[in-house]
Formats: C-alpha cells, sequence, structure tokens
C-alpha cells in the first residue's frame, strides 16, 4: 500500500532562513551578501512497508522527521533521495484548517474545504448536518474562522476530513485536538476507519495511543530509523530510551 524506499530528505536552512527577493537580488552583485549553505538532512535512509489495512504509528522526539515523513508520503514535498510508492487514495491530516480562509464563516468553510478534498456541492448538502454535530460548533455556524480558537477549528477541520472513510490516512497528532470528550470521538472515529479497513500512518507523542491504535511502530530519530517492530515493543524501547535506560 505505501512503500518507501531508502528515503533522504534535505533542507538548506540559510536558504530557508535568509531567503527574500531583495537578499536574491543583492546576492547577484555581491557574493558576501548571499545566504550561506546550510544543508540540514532532516530524513536519512528511511524505509517502511506497509500493507493494506495496517496501522502504523510514528514515534521519537521533537525535529526526529516524522512529520517530515507524512509530507512526503501525503505528496506535499518530494524527497531528496529514495523513492516513494503509494496505491491507493490518501487523505492527509497533518495541518488541520490549513485550508480554511479565516475572513469566511463555519458554513461557507465546511464547502471550501470539502472541496479541496474532492468532495462535491451535493455529497457536502447531504453530509452536512453530520458534518456539524461532530464538530459540536452548530451555534458558530455563522462566525468568521478567525474569531475562532485553534481548537474549534481543529474541531470544524477534523469533522470535514472524516465524512467518508478514505483507502489510506495519514494523520499527525490529531488525537489532541479539543477538549477531552472531543479527543475521546477522535479517537472512536480513528478506531471505526481502521476496522473498516483503512490503512494508517500516524504520527503521536502519546506512547499510549500508538500501542492501542498501531499494529507496528517505526522509532525515528535524528531522521535515523532505531527500530521497527511491534507497537508495544518500539514504545517501551523508545520510553526506556528516553528516561535513559539502555
Amino acid at each position: 500500500m505505501i512503500d518507501i524506499n531508502n528515503v533522504s530528505m534535505r533542507f538548506n536552512l540559510g536558504i530557508e532562513k535568509n531567503f527574500s527577493f531583495k537578499m536574491a537580488f543583492i546576492g547577484i552583485f555581491d557574493k558576501s551578501k548571499r545566504p550561506k549553505k546550510e544543508d540540514f538532512w532532516a530524513l536519512k535512509n528511511v524505509s517502511l512497508h506497509v500493507n493494506k489495512g495496517e496501522v502504523v504509528g510514528l514515534i521519537g522526539s521533537n525535529g526526529a522527521g516524522k512529520s517530515t515523513l507524512l509530507k512526503l508520503v501525503s505528496g506535499v514535498m518530494k524527497p531528496t533521495k529514495g523513492k516513494i510508492t503509494v496505491n491507493g487514495a490518501i487523505s492527509p491530516m497533518i495541518e488541520l484548517g490549513a485550508g480554511f480562509d479565516p475572513e469566511l464563516t463555519a458554513r461557507e468553510n465546511i464547502y471550501l474545504n470539502g472541496a479541496v478534498l474532492g468532495y462535491s456541492k451535493k455529497f457536502l448538502d447531504e453530509k452536512f448536518e453530520e458534518i456539524v454535530e461532530f464538530s459540536e460548533l452548530r451555534d458558530f455556524l455563522d462566525v468568521p474562522i478567525r474569531n475562532f480558537s485553534s481548537g474549534m477549528t481543529a474541531k470544524l477541520a477534523f469533522s470535514i476530513a472524516t465524512i467518508v472513510n478514505p483507502e489510506i490516512l495519514i494523520v499527525d497528532e490529531i488525537l489532541s485536538v479539543g477538549d477531552i470528550k472531543f479527543q475521546e470521538k477522535s479517537k472512536s472515529k480513528m478506531l471505526e476507519m481502521i476496522k473498516g479497513g483503512t490503512t494508517v500512518l500516524y504520527v503521536s507523542h502519546s506512547l499510549d495511543s500508538i500501542k492501542q491504535l498501531c499494529d507496528r511502530a517505526m522509532w525515528l530519530e535524528h531522521g535515523e530509523v532505531q527500530m521497527i517492530g511491534k507497537a508495544k515493543e518500539v514504545c517501551d524501547k523508545y520510553y526506556k530510551a528516553q528516561m535513559g535506560g539502555k
């Protein structure tokens, strides 16, 4: 379903930090003003095969390369080296609410975001009440998104994105959105998708949720694979390492 083969990803931090059209123009005439090359390898020779219907968790410290890998699998970025093959339609939940227009109301953004995800207006009309009910935002439908808290925005985005069961679900820390009640609803929705045969690649700092939801896990550190195996075994090894054990 998902085949990640010897993938590496490089960023030039000098360009990322200092780039502007003005600086680029000045750099043409003055070499000393050009951004210094600072290569950073976010991922190094990462390989992973995810079978159809399998749920695989990605764990590791902040900056380990987990979210970068999800973006590569989702097609948001292309790897510097290696190859990624995905067989199936992907529903990425990486930056919930990133496709919203803050000036539009929640009602309008349901149709806007739904269209971005490939849903027809007819389908959204049919599912509108279901989206609103799940999001718990009925009283705020005609309020511009700019007035929403980050939790409210994420709740609306999650409700739109999960209205259908995708073949492949790419998830980055979404089970921590909203209040405790909504987190439980999100987890139940995820379990429902998993039982329906959805293939899932899931990033979380919650080792308990990785153990509960995932068949296998991959531990990344500084862009390199430390361990791949059964979710509980990998999580226990990672926890021990984090606590200073061996």
